[in-house]
């Protein structure tokens, strides 16, 4: 396997847990909980969920299709701005729930960063399957 797969796997692991604290977090003090539900949502679905989602599909999609990866380099450059975007999210959100005027610009441009993740997971991927 791949060592960014690995990483990508790792990482999934890791935001599992973060957000599997944060949920118990949320439940030891419930009059802080709704700050925190954004959070707890992003670590398990943009975190573990997309993650894995990601490390698998990079190393199971180019066997099944017969193909290497269109972009090695895409796969590094996602892997970065994907892990920006969603700590930059995790971080963000609570104070931007506390209305701070300080995490409204970095939440946009950490959502901006998951976004472009996103679109470069679809085209490396899209382009590695593609039919000749």
């Amino acid at each position: 396997m791949e060592k960014i797969v690995v990483w990508y796997l790792r990482m999934s692991v890791i935001y599992f847990v973060a957000g599997a604290v944060i949920g118990f977090a949320m439940i030891l003090w419930p009059d802080e909980s709704a700050y925190y539900i954004a959070t707890h949502t992003h670590l398990n679905l943009l975190g573990f969920m997309s993650m894995m989602i990601y490390g698998v599909g990079y190393h199971i999609l180019p066997k099944f299709s017969g193909r290497n990866i269109y972009s090695p380099m895409i796969m590094h450059i996602q892997f970065w701005t994907s892990n920006a975007g969603l700590i930059g999210m995790a971080v963000s959100w609570p104070f931007a729930s506390r209305a701070g005027v300080f995490s409204g610009p970095v939440l946009m441009i950490s959502a901006l960063l998951s976004l472009a993740a996103v679109v470069l997971f679809t085209f490396n991927i899209l382009k590695t399957v593609k039919s000749t």
